[in-house]
Formats: structure tokens, sequence, C-alpha cells
């Protein structure tokens, strides 16, 4: 029989190996969850596990500086600011690791230079007047850098390198009092941050370089086709015409525009990046970025209507006579079909970097279809109507004339791009020339609409 003892010393073993179990079980489970994390972010995205080893590439070559004696005996300590400037300096973007680059070694050039030019002058003064020197161009320097940091030009391109240069200046010229090589520690500091920034710019250029242009090319035509969706299936659900092909219990599509309404961070961030970034593929350097900031910004005012579109599709549905109703349901499914359409088509146009007439006669079929609305708008008798069944119907078309208007703006806008662009012309049945100036608005597009004569008279009526 077990003493007292011994049972307690049992009971204790017991409890102690349940909690390792316990931990063990957690410590597997959330390994389990990193793993999977690790999976998603991987699957969602699999040019990061690609960054991620360029990086480790990049940090391995500047290591040299440290493993190799003779590499160490021409740098020194400072050899570590290769390292320092690998880890600040490389993004997951060319024009983002460009920008950074670029921006540091200016900046580290121009505040070693003018740190170095500090300190001569400071020390004319001797060596009780050279630390009263060195403050006084110090908070003169870091004072009116730190004031420019506020232009809005020159943040949104310049502000890591005016942060740079006030570091680089205040750090030269303070060792600089102390230290008496001044100028050959200014000149190590500069040679390995330029090192470092240029094997961080090579690795990332050489080795499955992402374009941050061709992300913004690709998210500016994304979210036209985004709207061109929402368009094309709106008339149909509004007027609850399901022999369009749409059904009511697979409405996802009518939700797509939501992410355009908060791409502008997105965009602006992109369009400064872009322009670090030297020519490559359809991309020619000197690339007219900005055109995309139009684009985008219009598109953001014709997704504010379509909210518009989409809060009367869920919470004012129609309900009104039927007679009421065809009066103008055919106008308004046929202004939002082309309007769907006519951006799906700039979309194209500018995602593949291509000229064609086929958006213009889209927006030509547009004006006509506003036209026929204005027409039935103002002809109609709407005296017998109850006014309550007026009031949804005349939204609908006051909104679908605004997003028509947008769709020109964007159209000319889009134009505009493809010919300062260079974009290729693909339309067959005309010249080179003639698809060029179709497209600047030289030659002006004939409106090719199959409008049936009896269509018109039934909805005059």
């Amino acid at each position: 029989m077990a003493s007292p003892s011994q049972e307690n010393n049992n009971k204790l073993l017991i409890r102690v190996s349940e909690l390792f179990k316990s931990l063990q079980k957690k410590l597997y489970s959330k390994v389990g969850n990193i793993v999977e994390k690790a999976k998603e972010v991987a699957k969602d995205d699999p040019r990061r596990i690609i960054h991620s080893l360029k990086v480790g590439l990049a940090l391995t070559l500047v290591s040299l500086f440290y493993y190799f004696k003779p590499l160490y005996d021409g740098f020194g300590v400072n050899a570590m600011w290769a390292v320092l400037t690998v880890v600040v300096v490389f993004e997951f973007s060319v024009g983002a690791t460009l920008g950074k680059g670029i921006n540091r070694m200016l900046a580290t050039l121009t505040g070693g230079f003018l740190a170095v030019g500090a300190h001569r002058i400071a020390t004319l003064s001797g060596r009780t007047g050279e630390p009263i020197f060195i403050a006084i161009f110090v908070f003169v320097i870091a004072s009116t850098v730190t004031f420019m940091r506020f232009f809005p030009s020159l943040k949104t391109r310049c502000d890591y390198g005016l942060s740079i240069f006030i570091l680089t200046f205040s750090l030269i010229s303070v060792s600089g009092y102390r230290d008496n090589e001044v100028l050959h520690m200014a000149h190590q500091r500069v040679s390995t941050i330029i090192i470092g920034t240029c094997t961080a710019i090579i690795v990332c250029i050489s080795i499955c370089p992402v374009w941050v242009g061709e992300e913004l090319h690709n998210l500016v035509s994304s979210n036209m086709e985004k709207l061109g969706n929402f368009l094309e299936a709106f008339g149909c659900e509004y007027f609850q015409l399901f022999e369009c092909g749409k059904s009511d219990h697979d409405n996802s599509f009518l939700h797509g525009y939501k992410s355009v309404l908060d791409s502008k961070n997105s965009e602006e961030t992109m369009a400064n990046l872009a322009r670090w970034e030297p020519g490559h593929g359809g991309f020619k350097f000197g690339h007219p970025w900005k055109q995309y900031l139009k684009i985008g910004t219009l598109t953001r005012q014709c997704s504010y209507k379509i909210e518009s579109l989409q809060c009367q599709l869920k919470y004012s549905k129609i309900q009104t006579s039927l007679g009421l109703q065809r009066k103008i349901q055919g106008t308004c499914v046929k202004i939002s079909t082309e309007s769907g359409k006519a951006l799906k088509e700039l979309a194209l146009t500018t995602k593949n970097m291509t000229q064609s007439k086929s958006s213009n006669a889209n927006i030509a079929n547009l004006r006509k279809a506003v036209e026929n609305l204005k027409t039935l708008l103002r002809i109609s008798r709407w005296e017998e109507a109850i006014p309550l069944e007026i009031i949804p119907l005349a939204t609908i078309a006051s909104i679908l004339m605004e997003v028509v208007e947008c769709i020109e703006k964007i159209s000319e806008v889009v134009h505009e791009l493809a010919f300062t662009a260079h974009f290729k012309c693909v339309d067959a049945t005309v010249s080179p020339e003639q698809s060029c100036l179709f497209n600047q608005g030289t030659i002006q597009p004939i409106a090719t609409m199959n409008i049936e004569k009896h269509e018109d008279i039934a909805l005059a009526e």
C-alpha cells in the first residue's frame, strides 16, 4: 500500500503530465494555424514568396563585406550600413524600391557633402566656437528641411529622402566634432549606402520584377469593368425582367463596384511609385501615369452615382402600374445595358492597350437612348399618375442620365490616354492613321444603331 506522500507525488506527476499534454496540443494547434495562415498568404499572391527570397539573397550578397577580410578592411564597421540599407530600401515593387533607393542615395550624398562643409567652416572658429557653429548649422538645416516636408509636391515623392538628408547631415556633422577623420567617415558611409542600394535595385529588377505601373494599369481597367458589370445587369434587376437571363438569387455582381469607392489612395500611391520605374513592356519611359489618376477620379464619380442606383434597387423597388412602367422601362434598360457595354469596352481598351472605335459606337448609342428618354419624359402625360409613382421613375431616369455623362467623360480621358501612350490601332475596317484620328476626335463617330421604328413609336405612346 502506497504512503500518502507517494500518492501526492503520483497526483502531482499526473497533473504535470496532463498540463504538458495540454500545452503540447495548444502548441500544435498554434503551429497548425500559423502554417495554414502562411499557406493562405502565399496562395493569395505567390509573388510574396519570391519577394522574400529576393530580400534574403540581397542581404546575403551585402553581408560579404563582413565575411571577407579584404572587403571588411576597406569599410570596417561602416559595412553594416549596406546591410541596413537593403533592409530599409528593398520593397515589394520595382517602383517603390527605386523611389526609396534613389531618395536614400541622393539624400546621403547631399547630406554628407553639406555636413563635411559645415564641419570645415566650424573648425575655422577654433575649438571653442566649433560646437556653437555646428549646433547652429544643425538647427537651421534640420528646421528648414523639416518645413520643406510639408510641401505637397515634395512630400509625395521626396519625403523619405528629406528624412534621410536630415539624419545624414546631423550624424556626420555632430560626430565630426569628436572624430577628426570626418571626410573618411562620410566617404565610407556614402559608399556602403550606395552599394546596398544598388544591390537591392539590381536584385529587385533582375529576378521576377513586380511593376507597380502594371498593377495600376490593371486596377484602373478592373474598376471600369466592375462598374460595367453592375450597369449591364441593373436595368433587368430593377424592373424585374428575369427573362434577361439574370437570377434574383445570384446578384453578387451587383456589389463588385464597392471596392472602386475606396481606391483613391491606392491609385495615387501606385502612380507616384510608377514614375520611378524604367520602361518595360508596353510602358515606355515617361508613360502618362497622371492619365490613370484622371480615369480613376471619373470612375469613382461614376461609382458614387451607381451607389445611388444601388440604394434605389435595395430600398425603392418600383411599384407602379404596368402602363406607367412600360413608358420608361424599355429606354432605362437600354441605357443601363449600353452603359455597361461602353464601360466594359473602355476597360478592355485600357487593359489591352489598343485603340478601337467600338466604344465610340457604344457612346453614340447611349446618346441616342438618352435623347429618347428625354423625349419620353417631355411628351408623356403624367397628370393621371400618382406622384409617389412618378418619383422613383424620375429618380432612376435622372441618375442614369448622370451616369451617361460620367461615361462620356471617362471615354474622352481613355482616348486621350490611348493617343498619348500610343496604343495600337486594331480596327481592320480603317487604316491605322484614320483610327488614331478617330480616337482623337478628328473623325466624328458614326452611330451604327439598329433601333426599330416600332420600338420608338411604342415608347413615345
